[in-house]
């Protein structure tokens, strides 16, 4: 069974350096399945996106999530970096990777752990505005709840 792989950190990540590293030296996988999350800027109203975690118990529930995915699929990989900090419109947030044999269980699992990360994983989300105001924290999305609920991710 692999162990996944799982960071929160402030800074950037590269999504070429993290594919590249995934398989290095293995020629048995057949699929790696990426997903990167990008900053929106909210039709021009959004200047920044401020994420905020608890450490320590961040990484440990994305660690348990990830630990049930490779559970659940065939995955030979399996790769989950979320940011924290001020993050910009364009900027990336979060990025999933999956390794499999096959393509189905890697668009599975990192669909599965997406779901997750939108909607369960313990981090905050507060909004400043383009205008210089602060906004509120931000909520999921009943649209987010709905999609987690086929893995049995919802509340």
């Amino acid at each position: 069974m692999i162990s996944p792989l799982v960071r929160i950190q402030r800074g950037d990540f590269s999504l070429q350096d993290e594919i590249d590293a995934l398989p290095a030296g293995r020629a048995d996988i057949g699929a790696v399945v990426s997903f990167i999350g990008l900053c929106r800027d909210e039709a021009g109203t959004l200047a920044a996106l401020e994420l905020e975690h608890y450490p320590g118990m961040a990484e440990a529930e994305i660690a348990r999530v990830a630990a049930e995915a490779v559970e659940r699929w065939p995955l030979m990989g399996l790769v989950a970096i979320h940011r924290y900090g001020l993050v910009r419109p364009g900027d990336q947030i979060v990025l999933v990777l999956a390794a499999s044999a096959h393509r189905r269980a890697a668009f599975e699992a990192a669909d599965f752990m997406m779901d997750y990360l939108k909607t369960r994983a313990p981090f905050w989300k507060r909004e400043h505005r383009a205008d210089g105001t602060l906004g509120g924290w931000v909520e999921a999305k009943a649209d987010d709840d709905d999609a987690a609920k086929r893995w049995d991710l919802a509340p």
